[in-house]
């Protein structure tokens, strides 16, 4: 039966949030965030002021319920925190292209439970997919919000039933379906632009990865979070690391690093390493071979696409 004036895909959307076992609260938060993800995130941005002063007493409760900033017993990631993190409840993962690319290009559904040591929060873990072969670009809410924008806008994939069905129907202006071939043409390109691939969790989209966002420092408001002390992007599980008689310090590598990780001294690129998130876009960037990623197990373990 079709609810009037309801979308069939919020439908599907509720229906599965209650199947996960949302709360009501963040079965509402997750379709404010898809329905009006435009305004939710531009208000990092500043570009909604009007709004964020209307609806600041709820931002005031959200930060009560989930600290924006981890305080001492809402550590991020910690199972003894009294609540979680706003870090624990929205997170990115950085991914190297190759494993991004796979990623956009399963075939078939998935329902796995990832360990805490690749995705080190207490909250959205999961990666559940249905219908992976749905994906749905949508013009990113990051740098829709910003004057002058990086370009293009077209850059985040929206991966999997209901949500992609959720965004391609409420943002038929901003959104449209496309291949996995397509999606890969488009992760490729913002490599090459020094962009970086984060697979996207969040509790209120079902608690679970639900976009891969190419982002940048400039517009990326997880970054400018990150930055500013929520810790809510965390490594690939690799490091960077420069084979130093092949590198001529042309800088190209660390110019495209969106994480400020590249140094010089003694005519060679060094690895910032606390900063370096094993991004892998210095080491596509470099025509002289002079970087490579290593694993990191002190920086977490790799989310293996092969291994789902």
């Amino acid at each position: 039966m079709h609810i009037p004036f309801v979308k069939p895909s919020t439908i599907a959307y509720w229906k599965e949030a209650r199947k996960q076992g949302l709360s009501v609260f963040d079965r509402l938060h997750g379709y404010v965030y898809g329905r009006w993800c435009y305004h939710y995130i531009g208000m990092v941005h500043g570009k909604y002021k009007w709004l964020a002063a209307l609806i600041s007493p709820l931002i005031v409760f959200i930060n009560r319920h989930s600290p924006f900033i981890p305080t001492g017993d809402s550590q991020p990631g910690d199972p003894g925190q009294k609540r979680p993190s706003w870090a624990d409840t929205y997170h990115g993962k950085a991914m190297p292209l190759e494993e991004a690319t796979k990623l956009v290009q399963l075939n078939r559904s998935v329902n796995v439970q990832l360990p805490e040591q690749v995705v080190p929060f207490t909250r959205a873990r999961e990666i559940v997919l249905r219908n992976p072969e749905r994906i749905v670009v949508l013009d990113c809410p990051c740098r829709m919000g910003k004057e002058n924008p990086c370009l293009p806008l077209d850059v985040c994939l929206i991966i999997g039933d209901p949500i992609a069905s959720f965004i391609l129907e409420h943002h038929p202006d901003h959104s449209r379906q496309i291949t996995a071939e397509e999606a890969v043409d488009i992760l490729k390109a913002e490599n090459a632009r020094g962009h970086v691939s984060h697979a996207f969790f969040k509790d209120a989209m079902l608690d679970r990865f639900y976009a891969i966002c190419n982002c940048c420092s400039c517009c990326c408001g997880a970054m400018v979070a990150h930055r500013m002390g929520n810790p809510m992007l965390f490594s690939s599980g690799y490091l960077a690391e420069v084979d130093e008689d092949k590198c001529v310090a042309c800088g190209e590598c660390a110019r495209k690093c969106q994480f400020k990780a590249i140094g010089f001294r003694d005519g060679s690129a060094f690895i910032r390493e606390d900063c370096c998130m094993g991004c892998g876009v210095c080491v596509n960037t470099c025509n002289k071979d002079a970087l490579s990623l290593r694993l990191a197990p002190e920086k977490g373990t790799p989310l293996l696409v092969d291994k789902l």
